[in-house]
């Protein structure tokens, strides 16, 4: 018998739903469980839960805590909202969730094709549930407006750490451009559900932490979650 508590002990996934989910989205629709590499795939996919990744799988950014590729992406694919809303069909999914690439090629940064795959889903699966975790978009209120013009029932935007951190581990994104985003969701649509989450662990102070939720908060934030990135 182990000592360990229960929540810290990783089960044996079920190969069989590994390999069920892996042909169901092959080639057709990439998730961040596989695109960064995630390693809890296997007690997601065990538990056929996943998280859709949208616009390819190539960012633009290139964060030195996260594992997807970055380089320059392809054009978005016209059909990649309908084959996601096909494939949370097929896993039974009424709760789901999609987030993405950056795309600072994109002229909207892909608030178009977020909000494509938002209404997909609502065609494809009766009562769904739809939360969306969204890149910055640069800030830019026209492009939030398209998603949150969408509808989808929790907007999410991860703050990722705290401010002191961005010039080491976010060079190329900004810590207030993600704040306005989240003060701007909420001003666009003040009964949306508004998300955010951030890392520990990566060298702030337990101060930084508690500011940082503080903060949060006053942008708006209705849920908040903390994590680390192993």
């Amino acid at each position: 018998m182990s000592n360990l508590p229960s929540w810290l002990i990783k089960r044996t996934p079920k190969s069989e739903n590994i390999k069920a989910i892996r042909h169901l989205i092959g080639g057709k629709v990439h998730t961040v469980c596989e695109s960064a590499k995630c390693p809890n795939i296997g007690e997601c996919y065990s538990n056929k839960t996943v998280t859709f990744m949208i616009l390819g799988d190539i960012c633009t950014r290139g964060c030195k805590f996260c594992a997807v590729e970055i380089g320059s992406p392809t054009p978005p694919d016209p059909d990649e909202p309908r084959n996601v809303a096909e494939a949370a069909k097929k896993l039974g999914l009424k709760y789901v969730v999609v987030t993405s690439v950056t795309r600072d090629d994109l002229p909207d940064g892909g608030a178009k094709h977020f909000a494509m795959t938002i209404n997909e889903l609502r065609s494809a699966i009766a009562d769904v549930k739809i939360e969306v975790l969204i890149p910055d978009l640069n800030g830019e209120a026209e492009h939030l407006n398209v998603i949150v013009n969408a509808k989808p029932d929790v907007l999410n935007h991860n703050i990722e750490m705290v401010p002191g951190l961005y010039a080491a581990l976010r060079p190329r994104s900004n810590f207030q451009t993600s704040m306005e985003v989240l003060r701007t969701v909420k001003k666009l649509d003040s009964n949306m559900a508004v998300k955010s989450g951030f890392m520990l662990g990566l060298g702030e102070k337990e101060s930084e932490a508690i500011g940082l939720m503080k903060e949060l908060r006053s942008a708006g934030c209705d849920i908040i979650t903390i994590g680390q990135y192993i």
